[in-house]
């Protein structure tokens, strides 16, 4: 009977022990999480017998209330990174464990004590080729409603990207664009106000472009990738694209901390980052990762387009995002 029960004991250690070993991944969801899933989740899983459960898309205010609450059940997200440095600051983040993610070669500017780059991207403008007669030069052409009419697409929250494209398209140079004129910017915004239709995802911003329902948009670069690649009839403009990056954090508290360092590590690796930047066009934060891949793909990624490229500067927004999203949200609802 002891041999019996001692068994039983075993096998439901044994099950517990390898249910434990999963982690749940959040991301933006759409084409940028698929090639997430493909260039990291399943290789990982593969190569540590670790699950990778998905969900998602990111949502801010949820990280925030499952960290607050103490019932944390994300244990890796993808997040803006003028967030993960605001989100360090109000002890929402787990710092990261560098004696497992190897630092090296990670790229210093997307990298800080409580996050790890996850992709380099640009907003780019792109349009419906079908819909748009001639070829829009740059931003200031989202505002010309008298040569280009029709419906214009931006990221609907408020976040990096939109108050510069508007300061841009209004005549602010690019090195004079902080502190942000939040003034001009509305009023600039306030004269193509009833043409905006809002995408709050990655998915949703090729829809509205791929179908026409918007004939222009910001988009991510990698979302336009991704169209292009389907054979959709979008054209793009890099001029004056405007870089940022996404990063990956744990939130604190979460419960497969140490599992979430082990995949930090994969997903940080050259041959991780360089498997998702051939699948997403966005650029690797690995600096070793570009060896690994094919020159073409090198230069299609954002870093190629280097000449009139605008760095928005997160360290401004994580200081003032949420003034900024109080006038923003207000504007929106008006």
């Amino acid at each position: 009977m002891k041999l019996i029960f001692a068994g039983i004991m075993a096998g439901l250690l044994t099950t517990t022990a390898a249910q434990a070993e999963e982690i749940v991944f959040t991301s933006w969801g759409g084409t940028t999480q698929e090639a997430q899933t493909k260039s990291w989740a399943e290789p990982f899983t593969v190569e540590s017998g670790i699950k990778v459960l998905q969900d998602g898309p990111t949502d801010y205010g949820k990280l925030k209330a499952m960290v607050d609450s103490g019932n944390v059940s994300w244990d890796v997200v993808d997040v803006e990174m003028d967030f993960a440095i605001k989100a360090a600051k109000d002890g929402l983040l787990e710092p990261i464990d560098f004696n497992v993610v190897p630092k090296a070669d990670l790229d210093p500017r997307f990298t800080t004590e409580h996050a790890v780059g996850s992709f380099y991207y640009s907003f780019v403008l792109a349009w419906n080729k079908g819909a748009v007669s001639g070829e829009p030069a740059g931003w200031a052409d989202m505002f010309d409603l008298a040569k280009f009419p029709g419906k214009r697409t931006f990221y609907k929250w408020s976040a990096p990207g939109v108050i510069e494209i508007a300061l841009l398209a209004d005549g602010v140079p690019a090195d004079k664009l902080y502190p942000l004129d939040l003034d001009r910017a509305f009023n600039k915004l306030d004269t193509i106000k009833p043409e905006i239709v809002w995408w709050s995802g990655g998915a949703q911003s090729q829809q509205l472009i791929a179908s026409g329902e918007a004939t222009f948009g910001q988009l991510w670069n990698g979302r336009v990738f991704a169209l292009q690649e389907e054979g959709a009839d979008v054209g793009v403009s890099w001029n004056q694209n405007m870089t940022a990056a996404d990063v990956l954090v744990v939130p604190k508290g979460a419960k497969n901390k140490d599992l979430a360092m082990k995949f930090l590590a994969a997903a940080t690796s050259p041959k991780g980052q360089a498997s998702f930047a051939e699948a997403s066009g966005y650029a690797p934060i690995n600096t070793a990762a570009k060896a690994e891949m094919p020159e073409d793909v090198v230069e299609s990624l954002p870093d190629a387009y280097v000449e009139g490229q605008i760095n928005l500067d997160m360290n401004y927004w994580a200081e003032n995002r949420d003034a900024i999203a109080e006038r923003w949200y207000a504007w929106q609802a008006q």
